[in-house]
């Protein structure tokens, strides 16, 4: 018997395009030219090589990345990059590094950053519950800083930067949940991360787009797996790969590039998607209670509440009986929380729209 799809909010692991997976369900038992499942090749193989460089090409194109940065595709998701960071780029450093804390993984990152050297936090938004984002014009951001690390999209709290700073020290940016979703002037950034799990792929992979400069700055005396400049030697294959992650992920970027049409026609589908959200969400202010400045809200993840938790239990009642699942806010700060990634269909928006108009009516 054939199940109905949902309509998957889910935070992460997140929604995938279905032409996606109904290549990876085609393919899964014997991938074209291999006589083999993607999941029994060898990582040297020359099919899986093919996959990998194809798959670091289709990322170039679409986000221009220049001859000044390397492609790395490695394991371990944001909470290993929140350590290699500061291990390669601040451990020995004379020079701290900054960061701003705009959320709960940005907070994290600090935690991780402090074990390896000083650190000097320019912004921390706890007191106003990140809820709003600072402008780089209102910080004292250092140009003997080892770096300036910040978080694209707070995924927890529903905040988001959208657009690239210009910063005086190599850039770092956790783009774990907003990776893709437009199009980056990648010169600007020293490092941008991402596990893929959010918008690119499945969990297991994690890329990294580092500034060929920085890789330099990676000291021997790190353990082997730790360092950038071992990955970039070895193509990221300093160690066995994350293979299906990759496989897939060179699916969801053929899926941008020929489908969607490139990272400007994908951020204009996120930016339709929030709209219909937030409109909503306006419409009816007395039951949607939006916890993000309007300025400073995330095309990726919305965040609001209901007058009572009551309120908010008949509401995801009412949503699982029509398909809408994984509303629940995150365990930390509760509400609801729809997080329409890249492959989240307007169709799937729209009806959980509808639900909020004829909810917030049915409770006025």
């Amino acid at each position: 018997m054939k199940e109905n799809r949902l309509y998957n909010f889910s935070a992460g692991p997140a929604v995938l395009p279905v032409s996606v997976l109904e290549t990876i369900r085609d393919q899964m038992l014997c991938l074209p030219g291999c006589g083999a499942s993607i999941l029994e090749i060898s990582h040297r193989s020359k099919q899986f090589i093919a996959i990998q460089e194809q798959t670091k090409q289709r990322l170039i194109r679409l986000l221009k990345i220049p001859q000044t940065h390397e492609v790395l595709f490695l394991q371990g998701g944001a909470r290993l990059q929140f350590s290699m960071v500061a291990m390669n780029l601040l451990r020995g450093s004379k020079s701290p590094a900054q960061y701003v804390v705009t959320g709960t993984w940005g907070k994290y990152a600090v935690g991780e950053a402090k074990k390896e050297g000083p650190v000097e936090v320019l912004y921390d938004g706890a007191d106003h519950g990140y809820s709003k984002l600072p402008k780089p014009q209102e910080l004292r951001i250092s140009a003997d800083a080892a770096y300036l690390h910040m978080t694209s999209n707070e995924t927890i709290q529903g905040i988001q930067f959208q657009s690239d700073w210009q910063v005086p020290c190599p850039l770092v940016i956790d783009s774990s949940s907003d990776f893709l979703y437009r199009p980056l002037d990648i010169a600007k950034y020293g490092i941008v991360y991402a596990c893929a799990q959010k918008n690119a792929g499945p969990a297991g992979v994690t890329v990294v787009i580092i500034r060929k400069d920085l890789l330099d700055r990676s000291g021997e005396n790190l353990p082997g797996y730790l360092s950038y400049r071992n990955h970039a030697q070895e193509d990221s294959m300093w160690n066995t790969p994350p293979t299906f992650g990759i496989y897939v992920m060179g699916l969801v970027a053929q899926w941008l590039e020929e489908s969607v049409g490139g990272l400007d026609a994908m951020h204009r589908r996120n930016q339709d998607k929030a709209q219909l959200l937030y409109d909503a969400m306006d419409r009816h202010p007395g039951m949607y209670q939006g916890h993000a400045r309007l300025e400073d809200r995330s095309l990726m993840n919305a965040t609001f509440k209901l007058p009572t938790e009551e309120l908010e239990t008949a509401f995801l009642a009412e949503a699982k009986k029509l398909n809408l699942d994984s509303l629940k806010g995150h365990r930390s700060v509760g509400g609801i929380r729809a997080s329409i990634y890249n492959a989240m269909p307007i169709e799937g928006v729209k009806l959980l729209v509808q639900l909020m108009d004829l909810f917030a009516t049915k409770h006025a």
